[in-house]
């Protein structure tokens, strides 16, 4: 089956990088995805003609086409899922207090970021019933943590107006204090790419996916809690929410190294990380599409790399024996810290931004799913490499082919 030329207008690439921006700009964090999970129940109720939302006892989502599995089952294909997290590294508010004539803020760190980060950095505060933000710096940090009793690292923040603290409470979030998003040059700076940028990517791709009755087994899954130790996948997996026999292409933002996995090359097939590999044949038929695809459509780009640092996803799936491999935006400014290298070595001090990547990976990264979406299952690389090899040996093993009958018996 030949692939078909991609082309895709400049509106549709302006809907798509909007798409992008309102939802990296989300305020999240792990347990509290309310926002995002919002925005993504309005993107169905707009669709819901031809997609359907489902959520499992942990609030994980699954977008599908109506009849989902039912299709599976008629057309005897196995379940193709495309995931992303919802979360990001951000605060959670666990109390609020009186000191004085200022107000003091609690909040525990629900992610990775080094402790240099923390000092003296701006915040803004979300009002857990309204869009409404407050702005705190942060004052001290208690680093230790213990996984019984103080699973995270904690903050004291000090609001910047007391009076706003009518409109805080514990569970409210608080992320880094940045600019508005925006797109320059190429690249996108913006809140949180990781994972957000990967869930626009999946919303933008199934956009159309969803359009084609013939792609009904093919669907998204959205899990929550990534951040604290892939909670939302393993739920999913222990639960049985992920279907029998699916197949899951996790999508990722991964730390870019400029001489290995440059932003701007392209979505990076991701082999493994540094817990594991992923499913071979479901990575190779992945990385086998993307070459045809490439080579059919010379502006198209993609990457294929082992990135061995960090976990992901595809790791805690194929952990509970579900097939999963990783397509992953190279990402600088890894969970909002500049130069990291720099500021571990003691060269650099230490500042949080935005994170970015390029607008062009994101484009492409969505084109990629759309491709895997109707090729997963072509002949041509439902076969794997096994017709190569056959290739192989069709042409040279006469080289070391026996004469005669081997002999029997031990070695």
């Amino acid at each position: 089956m030949a692939a078909k030329k991609h082309t895709v207008s400049a509106s549709l690439r302006r809907s798509r990088e909007k798409l992008l921006l309102e939802t990296t700009s989300l305020p999240t964090a792990a347990g509290r995805e309310d926002r995002v999970i919002a925005a993504i129940e309005r993107w169905v109720a707009a669709r819901a003609k031809r997609v359907v939302l489902a959520r499992d006892r942990f609030g994980n989502l699954t977008v599908a086409q109506h009849g989902f599995l039912a299709a599976c089952a008629k057309r005897r294909v196995a379940p193709v899922m495309i995931t992303a997290h919802l979360d990001h590294p951000a605060f959670v508010v666990t109390a609020v207090r009186a000191v004085r004539k200022t107000v003091e803020l609690d909040l525990e760190f629900r992610g990775g970021v080094h402790d240099p980060y923390f000092k003296g950095a701006m915040l803004e505060v979300f009002d857990r019933g309204t869009r409404k933000s407050f702005d705190a710096k942060i004052v001290s940090l208690d680093a230790k943590t213990d996984p019984a009793t103080k699973p995270f690292k904690t903050v004291v923040a000090r609001l910047v107006k007391p009076s706003a603290a009518k409109s805080i409470a514990p569970g409210s979030i608080a992320r880094w204090k940045f600019a508005k998003a925006t797109v320059k040059k190429g690249l996108v700076h913006t809140h949180a790419c990781d994972d957000l940028a990967a869930v626009a990517a999946a919303l933008a791709a199934f956009d159309g996916i969803s359009r084609d009755a013939s792609l009904a087994h093919v669907a998204l899954l959205f899990t929550r809690s990534e951040e604290i130790g892939f909670i939302g996948a393993i739920g999913a997996a222990r639960d049985g929410f992920v279907p029998k026999g699916a197949r899951l292409i996790c999508l990722e933002n991964s730390r870019s190294f400029p001489h290995d996995s440059p932003i701007g090359a392209g979505p990076i097939v991701r082999v493994g990380d540094r817990l594991s590999v992923f499913t071979p044949e479901l990575t190779n038929r992945v990385g086998d599409i993307a070459a045809a695809h490439a080579k059919d459509n010379p502006a198209f780009k993609f990457q294929r790399k082992l990135m061995p640092g960090g976990a992901c996803e595809a790791t805690a799936f194929a952990a509970y024996g579900i097939a999963s491999t990783c397509v992953c935006l190279p990402l600088g400014n890894y969970h909002n810290m500049e130069e990291i290298d720099a500021v571990l070595a003691g060269t650099k001090k230490a500042r949080v931004g935005r994170e970015f990547i390029s607008a062009d990976d994101y484009h492409w990264l969505v084109e990629l799913l759309e491709v895997v979406a109707r090729r997963l299952d072509d002949a041509e690389f439902a076969a794997g490499h096994r017709a190569l090899m056959e290739t192989l040996w069709s042409r040279h093993a006469k080289i070391v082919a026996p004469a005669t009958a081997p002999t029997t018996g031990g070695v």
